[in-house]
């Protein structure tokens, strides 16, 4: 495979047939057919190049997998996944300003920042999974989201090779959702913070790891799946709970009775299983309460009906149309 060789031969760590159920927090699904590993902004830089000249379409990043479920048939592109280790990945402060890798993870940007007296990321400790991650969907938890203190991110396009600081602005960063393409990897990222004691700060990381423990079930799950609908629709857990789906189950997939928009998977579940609790709870939720629940699962290797169907409209909305397109003019992605 040309693509696999010009991956060694430019001195990256490329693989093939690579099983993803170990790459992601639900720990199901098929294998990806070539993984390369992406540990600075350099090997970044050359896996763009080596992507150019062998035309390469179908690539999608992976982080730590808390908010990806793979399909069963696994997923015939390429997956870049963020090496764990990185100097990238180091969490500094300067000033007011905490910068964080982007394979940085989020509670350790929270608690290495609490620990520097910044304040204002404590939130972020209730995260699973990578700063870059959490910068492409604008995650966000205990009411605030990335967007709230987020400067700028670095970013490399794996189609063009660019790499550019782009602004909180210039990121079209809405409801858990960016301007950012699969074919994008978050180097780090630059954060705004406030002055605060290690001592208040570690109170409030305290608060929202006890308040996760005792309202969000632990094990193999990506999280809340679905969105919060339009404001004034409730919640999405509340309107699935209203329609007395927890416990309801599919295979080795269920809906947690913990949390109602948690989906939790047995050791024994597939990803099909998890994709038809997933249908059959948007369907009855429809039918209880006259409202479409969406998801922020990022669904990969699956065919385009099933993503269509979860797929949240607002970030197919004119604005952030406008918004990926700027962006990609930006890194020089002028083939789109």
């Amino acid at each position: 495979m040309p693509f696999v060789q010009q991956c060694a031969d430019a001195g990256l760590h490329v693989d093939t047939n690579v099983a993803m159920a170990q790459r992601t927090t639900y720990g199901v699904g098929g294998s990806a057919a070539v993984v390369v590993v992406v540990h600075s902004e350099s090997d970044a830089v050359a896996l763009s190049k080596v992507v150019a000249q062998c035309q390469v379409e179908n690539i999608v990043v992976v982080g730590r997998g808390s908010n990806v479920l793979v399909s069963d048939e696994g997923f015939n592109g390429v997956v870049v996944l963020l090496g764990a280790v990185s100097p990238d990945s180091a969490v500094s402060v300067d000033g007011d300003v905490v910068q964080a890798g982007g394979s940085a993870l989020m509670p350790v940007l929270a608690r290495r920042s609490v620990g520097a007296g910044r304040g204002g990321l404590e939130w972020c400790v209730g995260i699973p999974g990578t700063v870059g991650g959490a910068v492409r969907m604008n995650a966000g938890g205990h009411g605030a989201e990335m967007v709230d203190n987020l400067i700028d991110a670095r970013v490399v396009s794996l189609k063009s090779g660019n790499v550019c600081v782009v602004s909180n602005a210039d990121l079209g960063l809405h409801f858990r959702g960016s301007a950012l393409s699969q074919h994008h990897v978050v180097l780090s990222a630059r954060f705004q913070t406030t002055n605060i004691t290690p001592e208040e700060g570690t109170a409030t990381i305290n608060s929202v790891v006890a308040w996760r423990r005792e309202h969000q079930p632990g094990g193999r799950n990506a999280g809340s799946v679905f969105v919060n609908p339009a404001q004034g629709d409730g919640s999405a857990g509340a309107l699935i709970d209203a329609a007395e789906l927890r416990g309801y189950s599919r295979g080795g997939a269920s809906v947690s009775e913990k949390h109602a928009n948690f989906i939790q998977a047995s050791e024994h579940a597939t990803a099909a299983d998890v994709v038809a609790v997933m249908g059959d709870v948007q369907q009855k939720v429809f039918e209880v309460h006259g409202i479409m629940l969406r998801s922020e699962v990022a669904l990969v290797g699956f065919d385009a009906r099933i993503a269509e169907q979860f797929s949240d409209p607002r970030h197919s909305a004119l604005e952030q149309n406008d918004a990926r397109a700027h962006l990609r003019k930006l890194l020089g992605d002028i083939d789109e």
